[in-house]
Order: structure tokens, then sequence, then C-alpha cells
């Protein structure tokens, strides 16, 4: 999953807290996590498998480093 689908689902108010059940506010220190990288004759690249990000409530004092972010997106 990238940043900006996380992105997307804190400002359309769509990802929520598992405490209080309001929308999470922000979220911080997100990071690609890589799955494999190679490097060639003139070819080379890096394949990604999702995200961590730390997700922050702000109605309450929920707080969660995780990988499984898109678990909390109410669709």
């Amino acid at each position: 999953m990238s940043e900006s689908k996380l992105k997307e689902a804190i400002q359309n108010k769509k990802m929520l807290c598992p405490e209080c059940k309001k929308p999470v506010e922000k979220y911080e220190k997100f990071v690609e996590t890589v799955a494999s990288v190679w490097d060639g004759a003139g070819d080379s690249g890096v394949e990604t498998e999702g995200g961590k990000a730390t997700l922050v409530c702000g109605n309450c004092d929920w707080k969660e480093r995780t990988e499984y972010w898109e678990e909390y997106i109410d669709e």
C-alpha cells in the first residue's frame, strides 16, 4: 500500500481509531517495506511490499506503529 492511500484515507476521514471510533487525525514516520532489491547490467530496481506508519488518533490517547494500517480504513 502506498503513502498516498494512507494520506487519502486520513484526509477523507475513513481511517477510524479502534478505541474511540472517531477518525484518525494524522500519521507519522511512514516507511516503505522493501521486498527485494536488484542491480544488474544497466538494470536495477527496488520492489516494495507495503508500508509501516505510526497512526495517531488525536481525539484520544491511542497511537500505534503498524504495517497493517489498511485494516483501520472503513470503506
